[in-house]
């Protein structure tokens, strides 16, 4: 680092902190001009290019005391490489705007791009650039850019008779966060998932080569954002709550916290596992589980009900 251990954003200046974090952001073949001029060059080769934008804001997204600096880095990039994964696609380039404190630590920035990188390379993709300003709490602003080879996977495509199939790992963030919440760190695998989510970013392209007719990336909750499928289809959902296996640590949590552990499956959001429908069972991929199925009407049922518990995360 080229500035004290014990600097602050203050001390450091805009333009000395761009300069250290320029340099932990490798560019990939795709970038024609990356960071430093008034905008990215990126090379598209063929297909559709898909853009996605999402904010995190202290206190409402993550908490300096519950995670490290890496963990949000990772954790930031993750929500948006998952976007353009549940459209079929892969992450190519992205950019970030960071507002934070003049006095919050330049490490700790340096230390929220490292995790970020990380994440970032699991795919391949490059920051091209962003943007710093003051702030009286740390704000972070990212735009994800990437391209799918032949039509994305909307929302809006499920048709009754589909299979609703899910990959990835469920309801352990959500898990993790109940137990930051009572201030324990145990289990600490939970609480390792809330902090650092694991995307399967090779299920997006998989799916889509598959047929998938509809699919989303399970960010605000299991049955709210099937709910997003079912509302943009135009079709009813029916989750099987059977179809689940209920992980040693989620039925730990429900039974110190005398909750439902299927309730962190149903309702919770922050993995992002990818949530698809496909024409019929035999097109799910291998790696998919298959979770329920689609019939014409609206909205959304677990076992042919209406769900009584959280359905998942609202933002207002």
């Amino acid at each position: 680092m080229g500035f004290p251990q014990d600097a602050t954003l203050g001390d450091a200046g805009e333009f000395g902190l761009i300069a250290e974090l320029v340099a932990l952001f490798p560019q990939g073949e795709q970038v024609l001009v990356g960071p430093g001029d008034d905008a990215a060059v990126l090379r598209v080769r063929h297909g559709h290019v898909v853009v996605s934008t999402d904010l995190l804001v202290e206190g409402n997204h993550f908490r300096l005391d519950w995670s490290s600096a890496e963990d949000i880095g990772h954790r930031a990039a993750a929500q948006n490489l998952s976007d353009i994964n549940a459209m079929g696609g892969r992450a190519s380039s992205l950019t970030i705007g960071l507002a934070a404190p003049a006095d919050l630590p330049a490490r700790w920035a340096l230390d929220f791009a490292r995790g970020f990188a990380a994440e970032c390379s699991l795919v391949g993709a490059s920051v091209v650039g962003g943007d710093l300003t003051r702030s009286d709490k740390v704000v972070i602003a990212v735009t994800v850019l990437g391209s799918v080879t032949e039509a994305p996977v909307l929302r809006s495509g499920a048709r009754p008779g589909d299979t609703l199939a899910l990959c990835g790992r469920q309801g352990w963030a959500a898990g993790g966060l109940a137990v930051l919440g009572r201030g324990f760190r145990s289990p600490k695998v939970l609480v390792d998932a809330y902090k650092r989510p694991e995307p399967p970013y090779d299920a997006g392209r998989t799916a889509a080569e598959a047929g998938a007719t509809a699919m989303i990336d399970v960010s605000d909750g299991l049955l709210a954002d099937a709910g997003h499928i079912a509302s943009a289809s135009g079709v009813a959902i029916d989750v099987h709550a059977a179809a689940f296996d209920v992980a040693e640590p989620l039925q730990a949590v429900g039974a110190a916290l005398g909750a439902d552990p299927m309730q962190f499956i149903l309702g919770g959001g922050e993995d992002h596992p990818l949530l698809a429908t496909f024409p019929d069972a035999l097109a799910v991929p291998p790696g998919w589980l298959r979770i329920g199925t689609v019939s014409e009407g609206s909205g959304v049922t677990v076992d042919g009900a209406e769900y009584d518990g959280p359905t998942g995360w609202t933002h207002f």
